[in-house]
């Protein structure tokens, strides 16, 4: 089962949806992130989760 650790981004209402969109692809980009889970919100904010996989080396044993 693979682990993942989470990044939780909160984008106001003014930010317009092209900015948002940049945002959301520099983080993957750079960070490797992906997003798990967009919420909207009536206001027009939005709360998006963030993850990507941990990775552990293992050990060597020689």
């Amino acid at each position: 089962m693979p682990e993942y650790e989470f990044r939780d981004v909160y984008v106001p209402r003014g930010v317009s949806r092209s900015a948002t969109t940049r945002l959301l692809t520099e983080h993957a980009e750079y960070g490797h992130w992906e997003l798990h889970r967009l919420r909207l919100y009536p206001d027009g904010s939005r709360r998006v989760r963030l993850r990507r996989r941990i990775i552990r080396q293992l050990r060597a044993t020689w």
